[in-house]
C-alpha cells in the first residue's frame, strides 16, 4: 500500500524570501519550457502574486534577470543583440535555427522582438544574413603600425565568427562532430596560433573546435 505523500503548505502571511521568488520564477519557466515568463503566465502557474515579484525587485524584467531568465517584453533591443542571439542558436544547433527555438535555451530573446523589428522570422533571418555577410571595416588600432603590436582585438566579431563557422560547416575541425548530428556538441571559434603567442584574430588564424577538442588542445 502506498503511503500518502504529505507536503508543507505556506502559512498565510508568511514572508517569502527573494531566493524563493526567483526559484518559483525558474520553476514556472521550466514548466512552460521557455526562457522567460510573462506576468499573465506567472499569474496562472506561480505560487505568488506577480505584483509581489515586481515590487520586490523593482520591476518584472529586473526579477527575470535576477532569476537568470530572458526578458519577456524588452523593447528597443539593438539589431546587433538580435543577431548575436541568432548566431548563438545557429552555433548551438549547427544549423539554421527555427522560430520555435527562440522560446528555449540557449536563446535569451523571445520571438516578439524579432516580430516587432522585422515583421516575421524569415525576414529576421534575411536581415541577419545581410548583416553577417557584409564587409566589416575595422579602424586601425592605436600603435598598430609599431613592431610586435597586434592589429586586431582578441575576440572575433559576430561577422568574423559567422564566416569561420560557415566555412567549417558548423563542424569541429578536430573530431568532425557537429551539433546538428551529435547531441551535446558545443562549438567554439578558436585561434590556431594562440593569442598568447602572438596569433592575430583574423579569418585565416581561426577555426571551429568543439569544447572537448578545444580543452584537449589547451592541455597540450
Amino acid at each position: 500500500m502506498n503511503k500518502p505523500v504529505f507536503q508543507l503548505s505556506r502559512v498565510s502571511g508568511q514572508p517569502v524570501s527573494d531566493a524563493e521568488l526567483l526559484a518559483d520564477l525558474r520553476r514556472v519557466a521550466g514548466l512552460l519550457g521557455t526562457t522567460t515568463v510573462s506576468q499573465p503566465k506567472y499569474g496562472e502557474h506561480g505560487s505568488c502574486d506577480y505584483t509581489t515579484v515586481s515590487r520586490r525587485f523593482g520591476s518584472w524584467n529586473k526579477a527575470l534577470l535576477a532569476a537568470g531568465l530572458s526578458l519577456s517584453n524588452e523593447v528597443d533591443i539593438s539589431d546587433e543583440r538580435l543577431f548575436e542571439n541568432v548566431l548563438l542558436l545557429w552555433q548551438h544547433h549547427g544549423r539554421q535555427p527555427r522560430r520555435t527555438e527562440l522560446a528555449r535555451p540557449p536563446s535569451t530573446i523571445s520571438q516578439s522582438p524579432y516580430n516587432r523589428r522585422f515583421g516575421e522570422w524569415t525576414a529576421a533571418l534575411k536581415a541577419f544574413f545581410d548583416y553577417a555577410n557584409s564587409v566589416e571595416i575595422e579602424s586601425p588600432k592605436p600603435g598598430a603600425s609599431l613592431p610586435n603590436r597586434r592589429t586586431t582585438g582578441r575576440d572575433p566579431s559576430l561577422r568574423l565568427r559567422w564566416k569561420v563557422l560557415q566555412r567549417d560547416r558548423f563542424t569541429c575541425c578536430g573530431c568532425g562532430k557537429s551539433p546538428a548530428t551529435t547531441l551535446g556538441i558545443d562549438l567554439h571559434v578558436d585561434h590556431i596560433t594562440p593569442w598568447s603567442k602572438g596569433g592575430e584574430t583574423i579569418f585565416e588564424n581561426l577555426r571551429t573546435l568543439c569544447s572537448s577538442c578545444n580543452l584537449g588542445k589547451s592541455n597540450e
